[in-house]
């Protein structure tokens, strides 16, 4: 799939020396609209997609050779080798087989999971927000077609060659083509029109942004022109293809002294056998198992020397055949390829959450979060913010009620009222707001609100009075150019379809909208007004702030608008008010702006401050600094926007609360929005005055306050903050570096490219699809394509999900190797006539047993769906990991338990009927003196086959007793048993397939004496049937013994400190979430049997 077989990409001239519109008409797109899907589909049918040569891709040689050097392939060649060595040709044969299938089979499937996983992955690779049809998307790089109109902002990178139409303060590092560190300011005003193409270097083209260069300031707006291997990166591609080595691998002397070829020629050869061996790649319980299965074959080893041993190192042929059956006993062969598929299904089901994984670390480590730390705007919240109030100093208070769509100018009321009375005199009025029913949420009620409802049912209001607006005076004016011009977002009606449509920052959609009701919207001022933009100071999150500078046409007037947090535009503002109503700033008048601010901050509304100054003798040319610009402000008033929590959040945090997660809201927000939204979702109680004054002192803090704590005094809080405002990037990484020391497993959201910091130092840590910069995406280990705090529940729950069944399989698959291993070590004593030891299994029937009897239920064990009770518990502990004291001992338990019945069924046969009769030669061939030794081998295959599988359903939880697997999922069902285990139809099938693949293993002539050594068998079966009713027997008793006696049971849901302290997120009341906790130790106590230990 090269890119000769697409249309090539070309142009009268290179684009950066053509005008903006000639790039437009050549590709025959719209810098407003973008594409429309019709051209969108036509382009990547003729261009392709937007990848190097040889990108991406698994290599299928490097799959091949991970299956060829793993433990069980090793042990198997063994095997082999020492078949062929005594001439059993017919059992080396069968094993040679056996290693052509496993490595066929191991590879076809890690091929197909692997090119699923590169799939899933490339959801998560760089995104481009492109203009199509209207509307913003965010879509993979990989989608981005000529002719597509990109936004890219800071942080981002750049998705292709873009030819620059818009441009504000943008500037690109590009050192990856050029290998200059500093970073290329872009200008669209440089008329490059009669340059020359080859004398024109790539830096000099300041109308052009290059794929994979990165944004560095500002943004801006361009025309992909080139993709694929047609950019500038496309044409050294080459160079990118290359691998870094890791530290320590260089061979030269200057680097590291005299003997560093030495050691880097060892360090090298270390890293090829890890790599080989599969020990120092892949995730971390990758790595594990991989450690696991060589431990394995190293213990394969001892016990072929305990053979050796027993029979006094005479090995003969018969010695050497049992040693080959207890090296391949101990090797779980289909481990690694039970994990691998495991973790596929894990990826797709989580992509179908909306959660893309981008390491698969992640999966392991999801399970274990104990701690969320959230933003707010756009994850706890929709993100579609509508003005509600404004507040302008000396007029009063402009509503906003009936607006429902966040775009649209036109729906909706605009009333002025008077300000809230905020006096002395007016306190008490102040201090007894109207309530929602929403807890903890208080409203101000607009007049006209009120008007209307002490008319009763009229139907003379027409649409008409609804959407009336008051007059635009001066003030009113100021504050809406203001508001318009200091706004990147773009609002706009699309005729066609008759729908407003806007892109851009919710916060400042809103604003924007806010002004398109007095129809005096950005475009409408620069274009009918005259102002036209020189500069840009963009939103910093650590100043919280956001200036532009404007100038009228054809005059003087320099405008400085600007925009941010109440606290830190009021610090900047020497004035309020404009006109008559115009005071100096004082302390009074800053208490009186706080005022408003927290009276509208208390009803869940983002508070805006709008200011500006006029500036004299500006130079457009000259680097005015920043400070230079943002000072002596003239406040013009605030804005108050409300973003409405998701309607899934609450239960969202409930469910959190449940499963023993905490969450905790890091917000940029003021201190009394963040709390009002919080009481909201549940993050804090709505009546935190009933905790201890300790606590609920605690629960929310501003980041000013959080930041200048000690540690010693961040960890003697009695919980640390749910809620913390005004929060900078610092403020999160110190937030996580609190947490990991109380020994908290931490999710951390984050989209800006400040939030990179703390989503690598995070546990886990989580980037927004839709808002998030690629600077964090790149950051991240998960990526939300919702940005949707529930989605992150979601992820939580398959996470844990996904341990629980690695657990199950795991324990099944290595619980039959000790009953085999068990087995063959107690067989040693079984010794014929010439005194060599008869195994009670051959060396194919184990095999048929590991590769055909375990790995298909194994399989079923990893695609189990959730329990009930999955988000009922608290997350397990990562430090242990997948290998608890509850599965070790379960593994010994049981397979002890298994390899017991197993041997007494081969020691009834065999001193039983049999008098003790071992026959002579029975290792190798059949022969009548061996009847009863192959009669008891075909009863111990049949009989390990069913217990083993029969296991697989009883390994469903590790708790429940088969027959009652889900107690709540089986409610009103008197016996639930076999809609249980037909539930998960891979798994029964498994099962019953397996059970019935017994009887022709049994029965087929030749298959039986000569490959199996075993032989067809008549009463046996019910020593079979029997000691499958005891295994079962023993596996509920050791069930109900746990249960009984609390032994290793989680149980309910454990919060150290806050439960003690009666704290509780997610519920309405304290006295229903003691109820509801009360509850869920019962259920806990019911369903996981187990109860507090």
């Amino acid at each position: 799939m090269g890119a000769k077989k697409y249309t090539t990409q070309e142009y009268p001239k290179h684009p950066f020396l053509l005008s903006r519109q000639d790039v437009i008409n050549h590709l025959h797109t719209n810098d407003e609209t973008g594409l429309n899907p019709v051209k969108v589909q036509e382009a990547q049918g003729t261009y392709g997609p937007n990848k190097l040569a040889g990108e991406g891709g698994v290599k299928w040689y490097s799959v091949l050779l991970k299956q060829i050097s793993n433990a069980m392939i090793l042990v198997l060649v063994l095997a082999m080798a020492l078949s062929y060595g005594v001439t059993d040709y017919i059992e080396g044969g069968v094993i040679t087989a056996v290693i052509i299938l496993n490595v066929a089979i191991g590879f076809y499937q890690e091929f197909q999971a692997e090119k699923k996983m590169d799939s899933l992955r490339a959801l998560s690779s760089p995104s481009a927000a492109v203009l199509r049809d209207g509307h913003i998307e965010t879509i993979p790089s990989a989608e981005v077609v000529p002719g597509d109109v990109v936004q890219v902002k800071t942080g981002d990178t750049i998705p292709a060659d873009l030819r620059l139409i818009d441009a504000m303060n943008l500037e690109c590092d590009e050192k990856i083509l050029t290998g200059e560190a500093v970073p290329v300011a872009k200008d669209l005003k440089l008329d490059l029109s009669n340059n020359n193409e080859l004398e024109t270097g790539v830096g000099d083209r300041l109308n052009m942004a290059y794929s994979s260069s990165t944004v560095t300031k500002g943004r801006g707006k361009g025309v992909v022109v080139f993709t694929g291997m047609y950019t500038e990166i496309g044409r050294i591609a080459a160079s990118m293809q290359g691998k870094t080595r890791k530290p320590n691998r260089s061979l030269s002397r200057r680097k590291g002294g005299p003997m560093q070829p030495a050691k880097g020629v060892a360090l090298r050869i270390w890293d090829g056998i890890g790599q080989f061996l599969g020990l120092t790649v892949g995730t971390p319980l990758q790595r594990k198992l991989s450690k696991l299965a060589y431990v394995l074959f190293g213990c394969a080893l001892l016990l072929a020397i305990i053979v050796f041993g027993v029979n006094k190192f005479n090995v003969t042929n018969e010695v050497a055949i049992y040693a080959i059956s207890t090296g391949i006993a101990i090797i779980p062969e289909s481990l690694v390829a039970v994990l691998t598929i495991t973790m596929v299904v894990g990826m797709t089901q989580m992509r179908k959450r909306r959660v893309v994984i981008r390491q698969l670390s992640a999966l392991e480590a999801l399970g274990g979060v104990t701690n969320i730390c959230s933003d707010k705007t756009g994850t706890l919240t929709l993100g579609q913010m509508i003005t509600r109030k404004a507040w302008l100093p000396g007029v009063g208070m402009y509503s906003v009620s009936g607006a429902e769509e966040a775009a649209d100018p036109t729906k909706g009321s605009v009333s002025l009222g008077p300000a809230p009375d905020l006096t002395k005199d007016g306190e008490e009025k102040a201090k007894k707001p109207i309530e929602r029913d929403a807890p903890a949420i208080t409203w101000d009620v607009a007049s006209e609100k009120t008007a209307m409802a002490g008319k009763d049912n009229d139907d003379t209001s027409t649409t008409s009075e609804l959407n009336k607006v008051p007059e635009v005076t001066a003030v009113l004016q100021e504050f809406l150019q203001s508001t318009a011009l200091c706004n990147l977002a773009t609002v706009r009606l699309d005729q066609q379809k008759n729908e407003w449509q806007a892109i851009g920052d919710p916060t400042e959609i809103a604003l924007q909208v806010f002004a398109h009701r007095f129809q005096l919207g950005k475009k409408t001022l620069q274009e009918q007004h005259g102002w036209t933009q020189l500069a840009e100071y963009p939103f910093d999150s650590s100043i919280k702030r956001m200036s532009v500078i404007y100038q009228k046409r054809q005059t003087d007037n320099v405008q400085i608008f600007c925009k941010g947090a109440v606290e830190r535009i009021i610090d900047l503002c020497t004035t309020i008010g404009t006109g008559p109503n115009q005071r100096q700033v004082t302390d009074e008048v800053k208490d009186e702006v706080l005022s408003q601010m927290n009276r509208l901050a208390q009803q869940g509304l983002r508070v805006m401050a709008i200011a500006q100054r006029q500036h004299n003798n500006f130079d457009a040319k000259a680097e005015i600094p920043r400070e230079d610009i943002e000072k002596d402000l003239t406040l013009l008033g605030l804005a108050g926007l409300y973003d409405p929590p998701r309607l899934e959040t609450r239960d969202a945090v409930k469910e959190c609360a449940t499963a023993g997660i905490k969450v905790h809201m890091l917000t940029g927000d003021h201190p009394s929005t963040a709390e009002a939204i919080a009481k909201e979702v549940g993050i804090i109680p709505p009546n935190p005055s009933s905790l201890p004054v300790s606590l609920a002192s605690s629960l929310v803090k501003a980041a000013s306050e959080f930041d200048a704590m000690s540690e010693d005094e961040i960890d003697a809080l009695p919980t640390l903050p749910l809620v913390i405002a005004r929060c900078a990037p610092s403020t999160k990484t110190r937030m996580i570096a609190a947490l990991h020391r109380r020994r908290a497993f931490c999710a951390m959201t984050g989209d800006g490219v400040n939030d990179a910091p703390s989503l690598q130092a995070a546990d886990v840590g989580i980037a927004m699809g839709l808002a998030g910069s690629d600077v964090a995406k790149g950051a991240s280990d998960i990526v939300l394509t919702d940005d949707n705090f529930a989605s992150i529940v979601n992820a939580i729950e398959e996470g844990r999900r996904m341990f629980d069944n690695i657990q199950k399989f795991i324990l099944h698959l290595l619980t039959s190797n000790i009953a085999e291993v068990i087995l063959l070590i107690v067989g040693l004593g079984f010794q014929d006539e010439a005194g060599f030891s008869v195994f009670p299994l051959s060396p194919l029937q184990i095999l048929w047993i590991n590769m055909l009897t375990s790995s298909f239920p194994a399989f079923g064990l990893g695609r189990e769906k959730a329990s009930s009770d999955i988000m009922r518990r608290p997350p397990h502990k990562s430090k242990h990991g997948v290998f608890t004291l509850q599965v070790i001992v379960d593994m010994i338990v049981y397979g002890t338990i298994m390899g017991a019945c197993t041997l007494l069924t081969f020691v009834i046969i065999i001193y039983g009927p049999g008098n003790g009769a071992l026959g002579h030669d029975c290792n190798r061939a059949y022969s009548e003196s061996c009847d009863t030794v192959f009669r008891a081998r075909a009863a111990v295959f049949a009989e390990l086959t069913w217990l083993i599988l029969v296991s697989a359903w009883e390994f469903k939880n590790l708790r429940r007793s088969m027959f009652d697997l889900d107690p709540v999922r089986a409610e009103g069902r008197r016996f639930p048993f076999f809609k249980d285990i037909y539930e998960n139809r891979f798994l029964f099938y498994a099962v019953v397939i397996g059970a019935a693949s017994v009887f022709p293993a049994v029965y087929i002539p030749g298959l039986n004496t000569k490959v199996f050594k075993h032989m067809g068998i008549g009463w046996e079966w019910s020593l079979a049937v029997g000691c499958v009713v005891i295994f079962v027997a023993g596996v509920e008793a050791w069930k109900a013994c746990k249960r009984r006696f609390g032994w290793f049971a989680v149980g309910g849901v454990e919060e150290g400190n806050e439960r003690k302290l009666g704290l509780r997120q997610g519920f309405l009341s304290f006295s229903r979430a003691v109820s509801l906790r009360r509850s869920e130790s019962d259920l806990e106590r019911d369903v996981g049997g187990g109860g507090k230990k």
